[in-house]
């Protein structure tokens, strides 16, 4: 080898150990840095109970997050929670669990990132939220759905909803528009809802749970052959602060639920679903079997005087809509989940749902059968359009004129005190008013086998609030 070219190489062998030397400082230096410790999103308080609460929260690295928290809103008698670790394991969100608390209380808090207040979050006044009654409760739930960021960046209904001022809050599903199969784009799109200017005050003070629909669990109508299944679920999991996911034999969203008096019980329409256009039948299932049974068990057991059956798509069968994603493609599994109802004598249940870009207050007669009438409130969309239904869209019953007048979200108000227990339901436009003159009221005592009352409840000016083939 030629003289000139050895000491070239030497060089060169030389340069690049400098440079090893310097990229190994260099990641020493990041490794050391904090940059600001910070969250990115969040505080969102989740399951609350009359003693405990679940906060979500995400940070900005790899830091220790917890909160002072206390009953004074200067905190000056705060107590700090256990710490939980931030890391990119779990994008960086951080889950704090407070225990011990005093039923029917309001507590202030402030988020510690990093063994410190976190910054931009240290001058402005602490966040707080209410525990839950001990018992039988007056309160308020607020419910919605459908929240589509792409067409509406700009959603005022929070500030509505705000102005009415729930006690708790359910999603029903299509909380974000995902329709893909990539996890990052659907963790991307959480991350842009929870961040939409208009949902910061009320997404960090109200307690938060959620159910998904086909727009969160995937795509569009999807059901158990979503590629993405089971990257779905541990997304959902990961940006909701719910009490539970499922069963240890039976994985999904679904979960049930206790505050005020009144028990919850929320389902999975998409993890264990059949397509929706196969054949009706025993063999077909929108819930699963697990789940189903799970369910059962739950309302069986359930002494509360209303049992709320929560899911993201509409209970009323119309013949015509079969193959549509609603229950009206499933209808042996919905019938029969009825008739158990009336057979096994379980009173107080009333149907929620969402999905359909519209509020409505609908009923499903089964007084006619030997139960009784069940109720469906509904409302949909949080951020969405609200079109005129079509004709296959008419359920059973009809008992107030469809909402499609622009963003809503239902506002369902308990009393659990009186005698006779009632929950009235109405629906909230953008501007935060009601949008039915007289809301849907229904009292315990006629959620009882035999007990025909629906007729009382129609808005008289609905021309015919009855389907003709109601029977079919």
């Amino acid at each position: 080898m030629k003289p000139a070219r050895r000491h070239f190489l030497k060089s060169l062998a030389y340069a690049g150990g400098s440079l090893s030397l310097l990229a190994g400082s260099w990641r020493e230096a990041l490794a050391g840095s904090t940059g600001y410790p910070r969250l990115l999103h969040g505080p969102l308080p989740g399951a609350v109970s009359a003693d405990s609460i679940q906060l979500w929260m995400r940070a900005s690295g790899r830091y220790p997050v917890s909160v002072r928290y206390g009953q004074r809103p200067d905190l000056s008698d705060a107590r700090q929670s256990e710490i939980a670790q931030a890391g990119p394991g779990d994008d960086f969100v951080a889950r704090i669990a407070l225990t011990g608390l005093q039923p029917g209380t309001t507590y202030y808090y402030r988020p510690w990132v990093d063994g410190k207040p976190a910054k931009y979050l240290d001058n402005v006044p602490p966040f707080q939220f209410t525990t839950a009654p001990a018992g039988p409760a007056r309160f308020r739930l607020g419910f919605g759905s459908c929240a589509r960021w792409q067409e509406f960046p700009q959603q005022p209904i929070w500030h509505a909803l705000d102005r009415w001022e729930p006690d708790l809050f359910c999603w029903l599903g299509d909380n974000i528009y995902a329709d893909t199969v990539e996890p990052g784009i659907m963790s991307d799109l959480y991350k842009i809802q929870r961040a939409v200017p208009e949902y910061q005050r009320f997404g960090n003070r109200v307690p938060q749970l959620a159910i998904w629909d086909d727009h969160d669990y995937g795509l569009n109508n999807s059901d158990v052959n979503n590629p993405m299944r089971e990257e779905s679920l541990a997304l959902f999991k990961r940006y909701w602060a719910n009490p539970g996911y499922g069963t240890a034999q039976t994985p999904g969203v679904f979960f049930q639920y206790h505050y005020g008096g009144v028990d919850f019980f929320f389902l999975d329409n998409r993890y264990h679903r059949d397509p929706n256009e196969q054949p009706d039948g025993p063999g077909k299932s929108q819930l699963g079997a697990g789940q189903l049974a799970w369910l059962k068990a739950g309302l069986k057991a359930s002494r509360a005087p209303f049992k709320l059956l929560i899911c993201g798509g509409g209970w009323s069968h119309n013949p015509a809509a079969f193959g549509e994603d609603n229950w009206t493609s499933y209808r042996h599994e919905r019938d029969g989940l009825f008739d158990f109802i009336r057979d096994e004598e379980i009173g107080g249940v009333i149907l929620m749902s969402g999905d359909v870009h519209r509020a409505e207050a609908n009923c499903i007669p089964r007084s006619g059968e030997a139960g009784y009438d069940l109720y469906e409130f509904v409302s949909s969309g949080l951020a969405q359009d609200t079109p005129i239904p079509e004709s296959i869209e008419v359920p059973e019953i009809r008992l107030r004129e469809p909402f499609t007048g622009g963003h809503n979200a239902g506002i369902v108000d308990f009393d659990l005190t009186l005698d006779d227990p009632q929950v009235r339901f109405n629906v909230v436009n953008a501007g935060a008013q009601s949008v039915w003159d007289e809301p849907v009221t229904v009292r315990a005592s006629e959620l009882r086998n035999g007990v025909s009352s629906w007729r009382q409840k129609v808005d008289p000016e609905l021309p015919s609030p009855r389907r003709d083939d109601i029977n079919a």
